[in-house]
């Protein structure tokens, strides 16, 4: 193996295209074998519904974040009837590297270049992936802890480091927490654990603090262009602690014996969205809610492309259909920048409203129960 391929891929600044060449399913939803040939620029999946053409692009986002963004637990992605499923394919960029991960309850087997992954934060950013889904309305509409994630998510994709701080940060929660469950917990320990607390939250909060101003015009930009300048966003950053973590620590002790929990640090921050100075999920309409989730990860894919200097993979599943026409042509611009640079997108639609305005140079693909045929 050369020097360059062993390299984690994510410590790696190239502006080489990376793109899945091939993606191969064993017992994934209703695919019990798929293996397919990908080029970069556009695929289009069409089908009719619950044929399996979102499965597909969960598949490829699995091998990017090692999550499903339908929010499940891995033993709902194995087909019916199995024991366990395979995902697995080539990423094509500056190196080639191949993925394969097995799931089953028993086993998790998750490999790189047929080496077994031994930490998470030397394996994202092997594929990056944007994924434009009904799910992103929870994004506005869901808790804090969804907003959390997609910062994580975008910091752990750029920021060499910070996945192992987030865990770090999160087993010491864990352990606090399961102290102050104790009817007398060890105050030293619990000071201790407090210490560790402080020291790394403060770099979480101030990876998130500086994350935002460089996101938000990012995502202004992007609205203003779907919405047809209709309205002003803004984000804010919420974070629980407002001026010193140790003070305020110290000032909810008494709060935490009652709750059991730890109650201030950045486990608790949340992210709002302001339209007109109103927050958007208590005061928009569904369209600008819609409107808002869509510009959030238009704004994710920009501001990859631009630490990374090659745009992530983008999956767009059936979103242009829920939208009316000016909308739809404001995420325009974005997939033809990702034509231009020979970029890859994956979309989902059905035949009756998949987005003509993309004629040109589209890779179809038909989807009929869990088989993908060129079209």
């Amino acid at each position: 193996m050369s020097r360059e391929k062993s390299r984690p891929l994510s410590a790696l600044h190239s502006s080489s295209l990376v793109h899945l060449a091939h993606l191969r399913l064993r017992d994934f939803r209703n695919y019990a074998r798929l293996d397919a040939d990908f080029a970069p620029g556009f695929h289009l999946l069409l089908g009719d519904n619950a044929q399996g053409k979102t499965n597909v692009l969960e598949a490829i986002y699995l091998m990017a974040t090692l999550r499903s963004f339908r929010g499940v637990g891995s033993a709902q992605m194995i087909r019916h009837g199995q024991r366990g499923y395979f995902v697995g394919g080539k990423i094509v960029g500056q190196a080639e590297h191949e993925i394969k991960m097995f799931w089953s309850s028993r086993e998790r087997n998750l490999q790189l270049d047929n080496r077994p992954v031994k930490k998470i934060g030397d394996y994202l950013g092997t594929l990056r992936t944007v994924v434009f889904c009904t799910e992103d309305l929870q994004l506005i509409k869901g808790t804090g802890r969804t907003r959390r994630r997609f910062i994580d998510l975008l910091l752990s994709q750029t920021q060499p480091g910070y996945l192992a701080l987030l865990q770090r940060y999160m087993q010491v929660v864990r352990s606090r927490n399961a102290l102050l469950k104790q009817h007398s917990p060890d105050q030293l320990l619990l000071d201790s654990f407090s210490e560790q607390l402080v020291k790394l939250g403060s770099e979480i909060i101030r990876h998130r603090r500086e994350l935002i101003p460089k996101l938000s015009p990012l995502a202004r930009l992007a609205y203003r262009r779907i919405s047809n300048d209709a309205e002003e966003l803004r984000i804010t950053y919420e974070p629980s602690v407002k001026a010193d973590f140790t003070v305020e620590l110290a000032q909810a002790r008494d709060r935490e014996r009652r709750f059991r929990a730890t109650l201030i640090g950045p486990h608790r921050d949340d992210l709002e969205f302001l339209l007109k100075d109103k927050s958007a999920a208590q005061f928009g309409s569904e369209g600008q809610k819609r409107t808002l989730a869509i510009a959030l990860k238009m704004a994710q894919a920009e501001y990859l492309t631009g630490i990374h200097g090659s745009a992530p993979v983008l999956l767009i599943d059936d979103v242009m259909g829920e939208l009316d026409v000016k909308r739809r042509s404001g995420l325009l611009p974005l997939l033809e920048r990702a034509r231009e640079t020979s970029g890859q997108v994956f979309m989902t639609s059905t035949e009756e409203n998949w987005p003509r305005e993309l004629a040109r140079e589209v890779q179809r693909w038909q989807v009929v129960n869990g088989n993908l045929t060129v079209g």
